[in-house]
């Protein structure tokens, strides 16, 4: 049983201002993310740095709250409430994004989108269409692999080679189409030329006849990425060189914007 100094501390204000058992316990739920969504208590002390006791006590805490299950096996899960709440910030983030949509879409003529990185997938969460009579068009809330993906190019592009592997390993990479990476090495080589370049191509590899250019928003709250797609005729490597630095633009001050969302 927890004694009344330790269940002070965990409930003492933290350096920044916050109330220390929170930052704890938010941090902890961003491990298991971090982890793949399920965890051990040793596994979760290691990466903390916090004691096993602590840890069991905040755990209880998320378990009678539904943010995180115990399982069969006593390892701990995230929990389904934790669903809607990241619906819900997917929608306002959504929101908050078609704005910057929309000048893209007017400065690009392209259909523009956000998306998500969500566990192992891709998920669209804006839409912004075309103006043109052709014009691409994705289901906000459809979730794709990352591996055929302008946009899941642009969010993995940092990510670790070790982990990126692993998130291959565990989704595969099917072909969409035959211009489709299908190897681990080749989604690598592909990630580099991503650092070196400041932005993703998804040649054909997703749709035929379809092209996406793709950059990560800096510093989101969440890992997000916004995009263009349009016919192969139109977004052509003529038409790159003028829409990636609105592209880049574009994402630059929407994360300004979320920022200052983050600290109203």
């Amino acid at each position: 049983m927890p004694t009344s100094s330790a269940s002070t501390t965990d409930s003492t204000k933290s350096t920044t201002g916050g109330v220390q058992s929170l930052e704890r316990a938010f941090d902890l739920l961003e491990r298991m993310a971090d982890a793949g969504g399920e965890v051990g208590l040793s596994e979760l002390s290691a990466s903390s740095g916090l004691p096993l006791p602590t840890i069991h006590r905040l755990m209880r805490t998320l378990v009678a709250c539904g943010y995180v299950r115990q399982q069969a096996n006593r390892r701990y899960a995230l929990g389904p409430r934790l669903i809607r709440l990241g619906e819900s910030a997917s929608r306002l983030l959504g929101t908050w994004a078609r704005p910057y949509l929309a000048r893209l879409v007017e400065e690009t003529g392209e259909t523009a989108n956000m998306a998500l990185l969500d566990g192992d997938e891709i998920v669209y969460v804006a839409q912004v269409p075309s103006k043109h009579s052709m014009r691409m068009f994705t289901e906000v809330g459809r979730r794709v692999l990352p591996h055929s993906t302008g946009v899941g190019k642009a969010l993995l592009a940092d990510v670790p080679d070790d982990e990126v592997r692993a998130l291959l390993s565990r989704t595969g990479m099917p072909a969409a189409t035959e211009k489709t990476i299908t190897t681990p090495d080749g989604f690598l080589a592909a990630l580099a030329e991503v650092r070196d370049l400041g932005y993703a191509v998804d040649d054909n590899e997703q749709e035929v006849g379809v092209r996406c250019l793709a950059v990560s928003v800096p510093n989101s709250p969440t890992a997000a990425a916004i995009s263009i797609s349009g016919p192969a005729g139109r977004v052509t490597e003529a038409a790159t060189d003028k829409i990636v630095p609105v592209l880049q633009q574009v994402a630059g001050e929407l994360s300004e914007a979320l920022a200052s969302q983050a600290q109203a």
